[in-house]
């Protein structure tokens, strides 16, 4: 493929070129050329209004339904959805049937997202079946392609389970996750346990209950070493928890979804389930310092959290709704209408290096992955912006501004129509 970008800015902090306009000559899935005019003679030229690219984004934490629940969305459609979303690279969560435990899940996983523009980078599951009882094959998956593990939105109840991970992933370089999450505390909660709650007559779930977790979890991380990664805080105090972690040199990273930053439980007026989500929406105060530990460094990055959940799971009584909400389309303009575009690049790309995945400057020579992408457009989140095969979108109804025109990457150009 022989592809010329014209007039680009290209945001990229690491590089020479940051926030220049330049002409970006790809040939085979290299950059060959960055200059201030390129000719375009005999070459695809894209042309596009307001056109900035940035190194690929990459999204740690997104769920595809496939294998076992493909009518809540399959591997093809996430890819396709993820690449006209903006992002080169996705870690898919192991919430399948069956759960990705295995090698061969592994394998499965890897086989179905081969020759897409998006890279599928799977998450094997830390216990078997994510049941918390035993440790799954660790490093069998890791060697087959897994980059993390992590029994999706189950908490590690048995702190030993979860030392003895931490001691032996530090043997293969190996990264463990783990839900914060105290589920004694929280028993049956659906939303933040605060006036709101108390108001609508909805059980609550405490701040306690994610930090009593997290707690718990730098105190055996600071004892075993090893690699954490705490996914999806919340709250306040979680950020002062990760930030005095980080301070000590432990090896901790962590990210926040797109709705914790968007939205707080002041949504919940409306008994509307698609703002039932783990974690729940919290108050603004959360949200503020959320905010603020994103732009000083405390949280590495922001996930989509896309979790598409079928009509049947989604549409019915609060109480008995799935947790969870599609992410993927709406993330960069809500994101960059809280930070701008390059505060925004630098959340979409920063958990790469928790997880391992090269990242490599805009120049030429290098591979080119990259997100092609408009900072200032307007616009609100509606039904018809929905690729996803669920529909259960949290965002429904917000202005945003920034959208995503596509993504070159493997050798391959996606754009939006």
């Amino acid at each position: 493929m022989k592809l010329l970008l014209k007039s680009a800015t290209i945001v990229d902090a690491s590089g020479k070129h940051h926030l220049k306009k330049r002409d970006v000559l790809i040939e085979n899935g290299i950059i060959s050329k960055i200059a201030v005019t390129i000719p375009s003679s005999e070459i695809k030229e894209i042309s596009l209004k307001n056109l900035h690219i940035s190194q690929g984004w990459f999204d740690s934490s997104v769920s595809f339904g496939e294998p076992g629940f493909e009518e809540r969305e399959t591997i093809e459609n996430g890819l396709k959805t993820a690449a006209h979303s903006g992002y080169t690279s996705v870690a898919v969560n192991a919430n399948s049937f069956p759960v990705t435990d295995s090698k061969g899940h592994i394998k499965f996983l890897k086989s179905k997202a081969e020759g897409n523009a998006v890279s599928l980078y799977p998450i094997g599951a830390l216990t078997v079946g994510s049941k918390g009882s035993e440790l799954a094959e660790l490093y069998d998956m890791q060697n087959e392609g897994a980059i993390s593990f992590y029994d999706y939105k189950t908490p590690i109840a048995n702190a030993n389970l979860l030392k003895i991970a931490l001691q032996y992933t530090q043997s293969f370089n190996g990264l463990v996750q783990s839900f914060p999450f105290e589920k004694s505390v929280a028993r049956n909660g659906m939303v933040n346990e605060e006036v709101n709650s108390t108001r609508l007559g909805l059980k609550g779930i405490p701040a306690l209950s994610e930090e009593l977790q997290i707690i718990r979890d730098l105190y055996i991380l600071e004892y075993t070493g090893g690699k954490l990664h705490i996914p999806t805080i919340s709250t306040k105090k979680s950020v002062e928890l990760i930030k005095d972690a980080k301070k000590k040199g432990l090896n901790v990273t962590c990210s926040v979804a797109i709705f914790n930053l968007v939205l707080t439980d002041d949504v919940l007026e409306g008994f509307d389930t698609n703002y039932k989500l783990l974690p729940p929406l919290r108050t603004k105060e959360d949200t503020k310092a959320l905010l603020k530990g994103l732009k000083e460094g405390i949280i590495d990055g922001v996930t989509s959290d896309h979790n598409p959940i079928d009509v049947e799971h989604k549409k019915t009584e609060f109480e008995h709704a799935f947790f969870g909400s599609i992410g993927l389309e709406g993330c960069f303009g809500a994101l960059n209408m809280l930070l701008g575009v390059e505060e925004s690049v630098k959340a979409l790309t920063g958990l790469k290096k928790a997880f391992n995945i090269s990242s490599e400057e805009i120049e030429e020579g290098n591979k080119a992955e990259l997100t092609l992408f408009n900072p200032d457009k307007a616009w609100e989140f509606s039904e018809k912006d929905i690729l996803s095969t669920s529909k259960n979108a949290a965002l429904l109804g917000t202005k945003l501004k920034g959208k995503p025109y596509g993504i070159v990457a493997n050798n391959q150009l996606v754009l939006n129509k």
